[in-house]
């Protein structure tokens, strides 16, 4: 995570956006009233379908369970009968 007070943060608004931007990197900017953190995009995405997921009763251990599954006992996409969630 790159630290920035404010100041600095003005200084160099687009060159540390680009950096986040490209290497996902967060950003803690400091202030006399606190701190704020900067993310991409992506990252924010990321955050947002993780919490959807995670507010899915049994999700998780749906994933844990799937990932634990060897490669050769998965059925094949084309296979696989998708369910419409409500």
């Amino acid at each position: 995570m790159i630290n920035v007070n404010v100041t600095n943060l003005r200084k160099n608004l687009y060159g540390i956006l680009e950096q986040t931007i490209k290497y996902n990197e967060p950003v803690n900017i400091s202030t006399k009233n606190g701190n704020a953190i900067i993310i991409s995009e992506e990252d924010y995405k990321g955050i947002v379908e993780t919490l959807y997921l995670s507010s899915i009763p049994g999700m998780k251990e749906k994933i844990m369970e799937g990932m634990d599954t060897p490669l050769d006992e998965c059925i094949p996409e084309a296979e696989v009968e998708w369910q419409c969630m409500k």
